[in-house]
């Protein structure tokens, strides 16, 4: 089964490059994988229909063994009625999409791998036995669906109509979640069939029970949830046809009818099935009556079958759960046919208004037979399987709500019988109704409107999907008792909770029933609405008009709009220093609350451990109230700079020599992109605001330091056991092979959150790339041995020469010399960087490679290799560090992230752990003894991503605050004994 969904995946992927070739042809293709799946399900019956649970087909693939977490597939009777379902039926859509779509179809190789990518959810999911794997997989059909619905982006009401049905079945699936998690908790595990073999009663099942309730009902489209369905009308025919026949609203019956034999006793649980299935069923046959459109028509008659089918697929009775089968079944056949021949209509007419369709009878009389098989399956007329299905469903109430079938019900039980029943003859008189209704305005002649002249003729290809459904619905009637055989051991899961009797099974014909009269009964009655359908439109046209559900969505939707607005409008105000007010406040409040909640505290100080520490300390102390003091910016970095190379100063005294460079150099680094955002600031720090506004942020200040203080000093004395970082050097040795403790937890005992830091790096990175790039930072950096880049500097030197200004123009000591002005050129920096670049980057190396045992590492030689293409910048310009590293950033960051998660994914397809680090000792020519241990591979992604960060900064807020500027603001242009003076837009020099 799992080799079923990855090839579902690989063929997904593999349809976008296939559509180039292949245009529309690409459909028949993707028909293969469904089909195939059908195929391999239909092969598993006899494992998946015994009677024996353990001869039932099962996978299990561990995911995360710590947390018990893994991936369970199970094919019982009811996933595989379902997953024939759903590849039966998905592969005759993906055909019809081979003639509805035209070689030039936008998107084509887009929507095919969508849908079929939705054919592989939706089979993953009926046999998903995991609960948190039948989650993940809920909510891939609501994203994947969003993309079907969306298919045509250009209009707005596709672009709506899918955001409301990812928004409203994603609600759903959250509140479904909360119950899921609550019944695997409550079970200590997450198996699904295990949960519900042992389901205890009690308050937390009930609620855990409705809220996943919840999540089925709001996919299947029942009332009050049920109006994106009609929405999602927008989609392409084929989209709607496998949504409504096979997909995503059958997920929620699927659901129903899976928890239905462990919570039937749930209080509610019946109770709110019946009602709001009824009343669904009710409400989707009345607005049925009034569409014009042959697709709406359609998908209002989809939301009264849904309540139908939540109706018997709940009640809880062996006997609903077979006719909920058999109507499944039926549903998947008569309204798949259906939606495929409105879109041969739509194609071919150019409308599926039924006021402006006559005559299609007579143009296209094999379309108008199809059609008829399949709407007599869905009014329940024999001799179609509809008719064996609806006939099943109300002998299987009609029984319940009299107490003559094998259930045994109370009088309440019964009494919800009878609502059902009566809910379900009403709604069975509509759908004979609106089935009518369906065909006369398709294909009958109507006075005063012309018969359609623009049918082109229908190919058989373009009827083949229908028509094999159609064949099916009409041939499953007589062979009715071959099905109930394929149905009936999933409905056997209620005998254990029933009296013996007589076995009900399916059958075209069980004699003159009472059922069979309820059936006549909802003939005659839809056929009156039908005959009366003036009266019943002026009805419909004269009851008030009230809130519907969708109006109600709607103003949720444009309260959460103004709400939005009316928030960002009190907090997003623009300026940072409330930004950081308002976090530094919560910081302060938080913090003290969690003091104050701890009680009593233990404290247990020490001042120093060493005199020095106190001076630094008091050098900290002053440089940072110095610093809010500062009149200009580039002082107070300076001075704020001064308390991180304090902190530096006290690692180094704590024998902690690996921090203290890192600190070190990241000061530096920092400091160098602070000096570079400050060439576009004015010198001066803003205005000076009033005493309040001063005492506001001294006060703010104040607190943090003083809350941080107190947590620090409670922190350490609440410790009740002895630190583990004691034994970290032990640890680094045996485990990690390296006696650098804190270079060896980075890569290997705490390599998960290298991973996480990595990725926070890269996406800081990015947010500051995307700041400054217009363009996107894709494009190779600028190099001096470009042509543009070549007739740039002759222009340059041709300016100087005619100006006659002084400035000798000599030789370059870097490559991108001759793009500098000479006029302010720096001979001595572009020597110093000339001799020290690559000694630097071998520096840098060296500390890569020997951090697993002496100070360094992956993140220590980045910054050092970070700090030569700083020089190489400062020297040259943006030019100079295009020569000096010819990459995009971007580039670099991936590499170094494709090498950090491939050596930490490695060890799987060894049978080990993530990040499990492998130890190689031997001798090498030239080199002698030498020690490998493959964590070291994992330090050079860390290497790389912050080589990538230092350039990535260099080229935003360098290169190109250079070239928006037009270079006048290049770092080389100052290096000289005079400095470049610009005005700022306040008149203020820098």
């Amino acid at each position: 089964m799992f080799i079923v969904l990855m090839v579902f995946a690989v063929a997904a992927l593999a349809l976008m490059p296939l559509a180039r070739v292949l245009r529309a042809r690409v459909f028949w293709v993707a028909a293969l994988m469904p089909l195939g799946a059908f195929v391999h399900t239909l092969l598993q019956a006899p494992l998946a229909l015994a009677t024996d649970a353990a001869q039932h087909p099962v996978e299990r693939f561990m995911w995360i063994e710590q947390l018990q977490l893994s991936l369970d597939l199970r094919m019982d009777a009811l996933s595989w009625v379902l997953a024939l379902i759903v590849t039966g039926v998905g592969s005759l859509v993906l055909l019809y999409c081979a003639t509805y779509f035209r070689d030039d179809e936008h998107g084509l190789g887009r929507f095919a791998a969508v849908l079929l990518a939705f054919a592989g959810t939706m089979y993953g999911l009926v046999l998903a036995d995991d609960v948190y794997l039948l989650f993940v997989l809920w909510e891939a059909t609501s994203v994947f669906s969003y993309l079907l619905i969306g298919h045509y982006t250009h209009r707005k009401a596709s672009r709506g109509a899918a955001l409301q049905a990812l928004i409203t079945t994603t609600f759903g699936g959250l509140v479904m979640l909360v119950g899921l998690v609550l019944l695997a908790v409550q079970a200590g595990t997450s198996n699904l069939t295990t949960i519900l073999a042992e389901l205890p009663a009690g308050p937390l099942t009930t609620t855990a029970i409705m809220l996943v309730l919840v999540g089925a009902l709001s996919k299947s489209a029942i009332v009050p949830l049920h109006f994106w369905l009609p929405g999602a009308m927008a989609a392409p025919t084929p989209v709607s046809a496998y949504l409504h026949a096979a997909a995503m609203v059958k997920a929620g019956i699927y659901l129903v009818l899976r928890l239905a034999p462990a919570t039937v006793d749930v209080p509610g649980w019946r109770e709110v099935v019946v009602v709001l299935g009824v009343a669904t069923m009710l409400l989707g046959g009345w607005a049925a009556l009034k569409q014009t459109d042959l697709k709406l028509l359609l998908a209002y008659g989809t939301v009264s079958q849904l309540g139908f089918l939540v109706v018997v697929a709940g009640f809880g009775t062996r006997d609903t759960a077979l006719a909920a089968l058999a109507l499944l079944l039926a549903h998947a056949l008569f309204k798949g046919a259906l939606f495929l021949v409105v879109g041969i209509i739509d194609h071919k007419a150019a409308t599926r208004d039924l006021r402006k369709l006559s005559g299609l009878g007579r143009r296209s009389p094999w379309l108008a037979g199809i059609t008829l098989i399949v709407l007599a399956s869905m009014a329940g007329l024999p001799p179609v399987f509809g008719f064996v299905a609806k006939e099943t469903a109300l002998y299987a109430l009609l029984s319940a709500a009299t107490g003559e079938g094998t259930a045994t019900l109370d009088a309440a039980g019964q009494t919800w019988a009878a609502i059902a029943t009566v809910g379900v003859v009403v709604g069975s008189a509509l759908t004979v109704a609106y089935s009518i209704r369906f065909f006369w305005g398709a294909f009958a002649r109507k006075p005063g409107v012309d018969d359609v002249s623009t049918l082109e003729t229908v190919s058989r290809r373009f009827m083949l999907a229908p028509a094999v459904l159609a064949v099916a619905s009409l041939a499953l009637g007589p062979l009715a008792l071959i099905v109930d055989a394929g149905l009936a051991p999933s409905a056997a899961l209620f005998a254990s909770r029933e009296s013996d009797g007589e076995i009900y099974q399916l059958a075209l014909w069980h004699g003159v029933t009472p059922e069979l009269g309820l059936t006549l009964v909802a003939i005659v009655l839809g056929i009156a609405l039908f005959v009366a359908r003036e009266p019943v439109r002026r009805l419909q046209s004269k009851m008030a008009r009230t809130t519907t559900a969708s109006d109600a969505y709607w103003d949720v939707m444009g309260a959460v709009d103004r709400l939005a607005v009316r928030v960002t409008g009190v907090t997003q105000r623009g300026s940072l220093p409330f930004y950081l007010g308002v976090i530094l406040v919560v910081v302060i409040g938080v913090s003290s609350a969690a003091l104050i909640a701890g009680g009593p505290w233990e404290v247990e100080l020490r001042l120093w451990d060493h005199p020095a520490q106190l001076g630094i300390g008091i050098v900290m102390v002053i440089a940072a109230i110095a610093a809010t003091q500062a009149q200009k910016r580039f002082a107070a970095l300076v001075i704020v700079g001064t308390t991180g190379l304090g902190m530096s100063a006290i690692f180094a005294l704590q024998g902690a020599p690996d921090l203290a460079l890192t600190q070190i150099l990241v000061e530096v680094v920092t400091l160098i992109a602070f000096v570079l955002v400050l060439r576009r600031l004015p010198a001066r720090l803003g205005d000076k605001h009033g005493s309040t506004h001063r005492m506001l942020r001294a006060s703010i200040g104040i607190g943090v330091g003083l809350v941080m203080a107190v947590v620090a000093v409670v922190a350490a004395g609440a410790r009740i056991a002895e630190p583990i970082s004691l034994e970290w050097p032990l640890l680094a040795y045996e485990i990690g092979h390296g006696r650098n403790t804190v270079n060896v937890a980075l890569v290997d005992l705490r390599g998960w959150d290298t991973m996480g830091e990595l990725a926070v790096v890269i996406a800081a990175a990015t947010g500051v790339a995307s700041l400054l790039f217009l363009r996107g930072r894709g494009e190779s950096p600028p190099r001096p041995g470009r042509t543009a880049v070549k007739k740039r500097i002759a222009a340059r030197l041709d300016r100087v020469r005619e100006q006659g200004e002084s400035g000798e123009l000599r030789n370059a000591w870097i490559l991108a010399g001759p793009t500098l002005d000479p006029r302010h050129r720096s001979i001595l920096l572009e020597v110093v960087v000339r001799l020290t670049f690559h000694a630097i980057i071998v520096i840098s190396l060296y500390l890569l490679f020997a951090g697993h045992n002496l100070p360094g590492g992956g993140f220590v030689g980045g910054l050092v290799a970070g700090l030569a293409l700083v020089g190489r910048y400062l020297a040259g310009g943006r030019y100079e560090l295009g020569a000096a590293l010819p990459l995009g950033a971007g580039a670099v960051l991936g590499t170094g992230l494709l090498i950090a998660a491939g050596t930490a994914l490695a060890p799987l397809f060894f049978g080990a752990p993530p990040l499990t680090s492998t130890y190689w000792e031997g001798e090498l020519w030239l080199l002698g003894e030498v020690e490998f241990v493959t964590s070291t591979i994992f330090d050079i992604g860390v290497y790389l991503v912050v080589v990538g960060l230092v350039l990535d900064v260099l080229r935003s807020l360098g290169g190109e605050v250079d070239r928006q500027g037009g270079d006048a603001l290049a770092p080389a242009a100052g290096a000289g004994s005079a400095s470049v003076v610009t005005i700022s837009e306040t008149g203020e020099k820098r």
